[in-house]
């Protein structure tokens, strides 16, 4: 039972999706429509995405970028921007998630070196800009998050036409997020002595330790770097619809499978999973008209603000295979699930990767931790709305 409650409380999302699976198939008994109902480009998409970037994660490609950045740090300020900027930009290539399971820990262990006092002034407002930045960053490419993914290949938009739609939102996005920048910068060096200890952050970057200069080194996985770059590339290459999906399915599996195996058992399969439940519930209720017809009225006309309020209280994941199954205007659920993966700490569950390492590393400061999320959440998510309303 307790294993089962564990469980229960790590996975809610797929628990969920995979019970209202099951209750809706008495409604309507399984037969072989049900592997209609199943978008199996996007779910082999998304498991090459998730391969591909485990691997380029255990090479420590990632840390590498960010330690050859902070080398170049002046001052707090310097510090607290590429902290957030990392997450932001490189959210739109290595998903949300990934950005956020990379980038926080490793922000913690930067943040340490500096002084006590500094850091307890940092921790806080650095991690949920970063969590905000790697849900805004997230949003321009159809492989920054998987309901862009999968919302992406339902629209028949091409990769060009996706960046244009949530360029305006994105931005307004990173102004935002500049404009926060020195805000916060300002208020720092307000209080004596800040800027002179802002200034030995390059100081403090170089002697990181967590064995950085291992996990840093690229000296002897150049081949290896090489091959995930070009299964990258092949990915992308799929997702433009350049290379059918089982053919980079196989070819993706394949090789990281005689090159490092390890790699595979990286990948969250939870999610394909909960895909999986939802696909299967979303048909289900597809298939009983009272109900098609109920929801389809609510959602049609109302995409985007039905998508931001849904996401509240689901995820923005769920919301968009929710809200699929009853409307064609896709392109208004891409802006509203990602708009939407703003606002509350489950609007988006990468938001919670964050606050589990917030949980751990600082357990007494989860309830500010959460009023400060929450406070920032609502000004980003009200400006993006507003901007949505005036165009």
């Amino acid at each position: 039972m307790k294993k089962l409650t564990e469980f229960w409380k790590k996975e809610t999302v797929l628990c969920v999706a995979l019970i209202l699976a099951v209750i809706s198939s008495f409604a309507v008994l399984p037969d072989a429509q049900y592997f209609a109902y199943i978008d199996f480009r996007t779910l082999a998409i998304l498991f090459c995405l998730m391969s591909v970037m485990a691997g380029l994660q255990n090479l420590g490609v990632f840390h590498w970028i960010a330690e050859r950045l902070l080398k170049r740090v002046k001052n707090i300020l310097q510090l607290v921007l590429i902290l957030v900027m990392l997450c932001f930009f490189f959210s739109m290539f290595i998903t949300n998630d990934v950005a956020l399971i990379t980038f926080v820990p490793f922000t913690f262990t930067v943040l340490r070196l500096l002084d006590r006092e500094q850091k307890n002034k940092l921790i806080l407002p650095v991690v949920v800009m970063q969590t905000i930045a790697a849900n805004l960053g997230s949003m321009l490419t159809p492989i920054g998050n998987p309901q862009n993914l999968y919302l992406y290949g339902k629209a028949g938009l091409s990769v060009g036409e996706f960046i244009l739609l949530m360029l305006p939102y994105t931005l307004l996005s990173l102004t935002l997020l500049l404009v926060w920048g020195a805000g916060f910068g300002i208020l720092l060096t307000r209080t004596p002595g800040q800027e002179a200890q802002g200034g030995q952050a390059q100081k403090h970057c170089k002697q990181m330790q967590i064995n950085l200069a291992e996990q840093t080194t690229l000296n002897g996985k150049k081949k290896e770097l090489t091959v995930y770059l070009v299964l990258f590339t092949v990915c992308l290459l799929t997702v433009a619809r350049a290379i059918p999906y089982g053919i980079t399915l196989a070819v993706v599996f394949c090789i990281i499978f005689f090159m490092n195996k390890k790699v595979l058992l990286q990948v969250d399969y939870a999610l394909l999973l909960t895909f999986v439940g939802f696909f299967v519930f979303i048909g289900n209720m597809g298939r009983i008209p009272a109900f098609h017809s109920m929801l389809q009225s609510v959602v049609e006309g109302n995409e985007v603000l039905t998508a931001v309020v849904t996401s509240q209280a689901i995820s923005n994941v769920p919301a968009a295979l929710l809200l699929s199954g009853f409307t064609t205007n896709y392109q208004g659920l891409i802006v509203g699930t990602n708009l939407g993966g703003l606002g509350t700490l489950i609007a988006s569950m990468a938001s919670l990767i964050s606050y589990k390492f917030v949980a751990r590393e600082e357990g007494s400061r989860k309830g500010e931790y959460l009023l400060y999320f929450t406070a920032a959440n609502i000004c980003f998510l009200a400006a993006l709305v507003i901007l949505y309303i005036l165009m």
